[in-house]
């Protein structure tokens, strides 16, 4: 059994690498969000419907929920030392993949299209809506990420993809018309909708729930 001394100990180690893995993602993520809004510009200009925005949403962020469901199964088997059962890994990747991916692509971008009063404010919940497919590729993650753990490869596709899935989330809500000043503060939702719960996902979440033997 552990003393407190070690338990604090291995608390404080938890929250050095978690900052330290934030810190790191600062970049790769503003240059997401930053090609996010370039993306964003191109689909104006070239009048991209509605439609084709929620088919390209509901393209993006069924792998972006598999990726997300392979990094946070493999950083919480990678960093836990001590034995798990199979439910306990199960319900890790699930809830950070499913439930961090939903606030990622569709919550965030959609508390932002209310603030900025976007004509066609619409939240799109992939798990619910599209149960049949989101769910069974969250599992799918889940057993490879558990088989073949690997988290770098993985998790920079997973940032970029998730940006692009809250984009055209996004991109629901626009009308024919679009200020160009709005392009600064959606470039933050874009960013805030990345950064947090992605490295929350992949990082922040399944280091939490690991232990040392």
């Amino acid at each position: 059994m552990r003393g407190k001394d070690d338990m604090s100990k291995e608390g404080k180690e938890k929250l050095i690498e978690i900052a330290k893995e934030l810190k790191e993602h600062l970049p790769f993520t503003t240059l997401g969000a930053f090609t996010g809004i370039l993306v964003m510009a191109m689909i104006i200009f070239a009048e991209v419907s509605s439609e084709t925005s929620y088919k390209a949403f509901y393209t993006l962020h069924p792998i972006h929920v598999v990726l997300s469901a392979i990094v946070t199964t493999s950083m919480y088997k990678e960093h836990n030392l001590a034995k798990s059962s199979i439910l306990k890994i199960i319900l890790i990747g699930y809830i950070g993949s499913i439930g961090i991916a939903t606030l990622s692509d569709s919550i965030i971008p959609y508390m932002g299209e209310v603030l900025l009063c976007l004509p066609n404010p619409g939240i799109h919940i992939g798990f619910i809506e599209k149960w049949w497919l989101v769910n069974p590729l969250a599992f799918l993650g889940i057993a490879i990420g558990y088989l073949r753990p690997t988290t770098r490869f993985p998790h920079a596709g997973h940032v970029l993809i998730s940006t692009y899935a809250s984009l055209f989330h996004i991109t629901m809500a626009l009308g024919a018309t679009i200020d160009w000043i709005l392009f600064l503060p959606i470039f933050l939702f874009l960013f805030l909708a990345v950064w947090i719960p992605c490295c929350g996902s992949d990082i922040i979440f399944p280091l939490l729930f690991s232990r040392k033997e």
